[in-house]
């Protein structure tokens, strides 16, 4: 006789794990099905953000600021470091205890929550039944009066450059290059792309960024990304926006990547590397049967309505399958919003009020929309702008790059959005989606207290532009 289970989770990631944890909380029976191994063959929570996205990529980017810093920016404060070694394995190897020490975390969080982890791959049938297929292809069956799908996402290959090992390589591969490589190749200039490229110029590669679109960063604010482009380039990274990748050769560690811009011109440049990061697709390939009820679109992502339900009754995905971004946040405020409607309490997630953020230096983060987006809706709006090149904190931390963006409705003053680049601006969009949860407007933030000297003071004085009542930059507007 199979088990029974009142929530049985489909994918252990950032949605799946923290839908487990929070169900087993309000005291439903719950099981997560995982078919995700390490190298010992040991079954691992976390999915693709925590084993081989967002936490080892940070891990990364960390260590190779520092080493930027202690290279090339400590000179300004008076410090002398002498000639500065970067020994990419001990830095591969620290990226790796922290991935090894948060999967177990979250495996001693289910066993102190009395989640059951259940090793294998998990496919959907009829009446809520699941397939577990283990890793030596034996298989069982589970039975759930609730299914939580939330299988993720994996990264998008495309014909012109087939994975090859050691030389093209996704963003898996792209966290365990063993040296920095003298001439890499990026085909995507997004938020993947533009890490990975960073990690390894900083360590002295040559990077060349193929991006087929002929906008640049095209999801955010249009002034964000024509900073952001200007500020990369003076890093040293090649952007070639306009360029579509045609094919690659491979020949033995090193491949030549023939690629075409706007004008139809072609050309051809050899790498040592090369990471192809051009977006993620969700990965559904197996997780249902024909009579599970539950329905794909074209892209194989599933249908669901605003609260993560499926079109069969008791059945919810949330997470990379479904609509909206890709990201791991979003995945895990959904998670735990279907474990509490499934525990019978009423609850809601607002979209309108999802953090982006891209680790680079300066980082970038935005919520809301952007200005260009309202406008195309006819939305009369104003905005305000403080540069970081006016903060005090920022002048005293040597980080002057960048600005905050502040966009409020003109008639009503709502936050609709808010844009940053600049120093820890991952940190400073908490504070600009938290007013925007509780629907304020830019006077609130204006009225609000702010500690000085801090970097989130950019955002009090953006608030404050949005009137031209701006303290510290010139206004455009004459103050009423």
């Amino acid at each position: 006789m199979s088990q029974e289970f009142d929530v049985v989770v489909i994918g252990g990631g950032p949605g799946g794990y923290v839908a487990a944890i929070r169900a087993a909380q309000l005291g439903l029976s719950t099981a997560c099905v995982e078919k995700w191994t390490n190298d010992k063959g040991a079954t691992v929570l976390g999915g693709t953000c925590l084993n081989v996205g967002c936490i080892p990529s940070k891990a990364l980017l960390d260590s190779t600021h520092k080493f930027h810093d202690a290279k090339d920016e400590f000179s300004v404060h008076g410090i002398s470091t002498g000639d500065v070694q970067m020994d990419v394995p001990t830095m591969i190897s620290r990226k790796d205890k922290i991935v090894n020490n948060l999967t177990m975390g979250v495996a001693g969080l289910f066993k102190a929550n009395g989640v059951t982890l259940i090793s294998g791959k998990g496919k959907l049938g009829a009446d809520k039944v699941i397939t577990v297929t283990a890793n030596d292809g034996a298989t069982s069956e589970i039975k759930a009066k609730n299914v939580i799908l939330a299988s993720g996402s994996v990264p998008v290959n495309i014909p012109p450059a087939p994975l090859t090992e050691d030389v093209i390589l996704d963003n898996e591969g792209a966290l365990n290059i063993a040296e920095a490589p003298k001439r890499l190749g990026i085909i995507g200039g997004g938020v993947i792309g533009l890490e990975m490229g960073t990690v390894w110029q900083r360590l002295g590669s040559e990077v060349v960024v193929y991006e087929a679109m002929d906008s640049f960063l095209a999801m955010a604010d249009k002034d964000v990304a024509k900073e952001a482009g200007k500020l990369l380039k003076k890093q040293g990274m090649d952007i070639r926006l306009g360029t579509l990748v045609t094919g690659t050769e491979v020949s033995g560690k090193e491949v030549t990547v023939t690629s075409k811009n706007g004008a139809g011109e072609e050309s051809s440049q050899t790498f040592d590397k090369l990471i192809v990061a051009v977006g993620r697709k969700p990965y559904t390939d197996g997780l249902l049967s024909e009579d599970s009820g539950v329905g794909l679109d074209e892209r194989g992502f599933v249908h669901v309505d605003e609260q993560c339900r499926t079109e069969a009754p008791g059945i919810y995905a949330i997470g990379d399958i479904t609509r909206g971004p890709m990201l791991a946040h979003k995945a895990s405020e959904e998670g735990m919003m279907v474990a509490d409607i499934i525990a019978g309490h009423k609850a809601q997630m607002n979209y309108d009020c999802i953090p982006s953020v891209i680790y680079t230096h300066p980082e970038m983060a935005w919520v809301g929309k952007t200005e260009q987006d309202l406008k195309a809706e006819g939305v009369d709006v104003k905005v305000g702008k403080f540069p970081f090149a006016a903060s005090g904190r920022a002048m005293a931390a040597n980080e002057t790059a960048g600005f905050v963006k502040l966009i409020a409705d003109a008639e009503t003053d709502r936050v609709l959005g808010c844009h940053i680049i600049g120093p820890q601006a991952s940190e400073i969009i908490a504070q600009a989606v938290i007013a925007m949860e509780f629907g304020s407007s830019s006077e609130d933030l204006a009225l609000t207290v702010f500690a000085h000297p801090s970097l989130s003071e950019a955002l009090h004085e953006a608030a404050l532009a949005a009137d031209g009542h701006a303290i510290h930059v010139a206004n455009r507007k004459k103050r009423k």
